[in-house]
């Protein structure tokens, strides 16, 4: 008789113990929310739509504001799509966290706004703020040559956005194939240094990586870095020793934009 009831007590607890797992499951399942912003989906929890009281998602989240659907019974709001992640990011994490290189400040500026999410309309417009002071800063380029191989050839410019063209230019022109920039060569984001030569026997320079594979020549890397100074919208400010006709033989070349 006490087997009986034993076994009876199980069971029920097993169903109890089940009705409560297949609650949670529900809960959870109905905790998930799938928005068709712009025509882009996005999966996120209602917590998260809900962090900051008085928003657009919160609203629509607690039934202040009438949402339409879309054939597959999602939210949909006519947005940009594209744009919604840094918004939905910024729900997650709670800080304005964007790629580098983002460029369309503005446009989520608005996004923010009509979000209803003033924090980070704030935040937003205060980075854009930045970008436009840091544009309006003098952009300096410094080409310098100590024909000594304890120096060689220092290419200075306080816009990192100028050095990675320079990187990228010398890939190209590189006569061993380079998959990548010599890294041995990057001395910071600002500066790239190459003390790596030697001199062949009509005295031209040869830029080398340090297992000795040929890069091209230092005159090479002050030519391509001069050209793309001048199509970079640079213009020359001074240039010291240029005695044998050309800018390229110049030991010290300064540009501005």
């Amino acid at each position: 008789m006490e087997r009986k009831i034993s076994r009876r007590e199980n069971e029920c607890e097993e169903k109890h113990s089940n009705s409560e797992g297949s609650e949670q499951d529900k809960d959870y399942k109905t905790s998930l929310i799938t928005l068709n912003v712009g025509g882009y989906l996005y999966i996120t929890q209602k917590q998260t739509l809900t962090k900051y009281p008085d928003s657009f998602l919160e609203g629509i989240m607690n039934g202040k504001i009438m949402c339409p659907f879309d054939a597959d019974g999602h939210y949909f709001i006519d947005r940009d799509g594209l744009l919604f992640r840094h918004i939905l990011n910024f729900l997650r994490n709670g800080d304005l966290l964007l790629p580098e290189g983002f460029r369309e400040n503005q446009l989520l500026a608005q996004e923010a706004d009509f979000f209803q999410l003033k924090v980070l309309s704030d935040a937003v417009r205060s980075r854009w703020e930045k970008e436009q002071l840091a544009s309006r800063e003098t952009t300096f380029l410094e080409i310098t040559d100590s024909h000594d191989r304890s120096q060689g050839l220092r290419i200075f410019c306080n816009a990192p956005d100028f050095i990675a063209k320079i990187k990228s230019r010398i890939v190209l022109v590189s006569k061993s194939r380079l998959d990548g920039f010599p890294e041995e060569f990057s001395v910071s984001s600002n500066i790239i240094q190459f003390k790596y030569f030697i001199k062949s026997e009509n005295g031209t320079r040869l830029v080398l990586k340090e297992d000795n594979t040929f890069v091209c020549t230092l005159e090479t890397l002050k030519f391509e870095a001069i050209m793309t100074a001048l199509k970079c919208g640079f213009r020359l400010l001074t240039s010291l020793d240029c005695s044998k006709g050309s800018i390229v033989h110049s030991d010290a070349l300064h540009f501005i934009k």
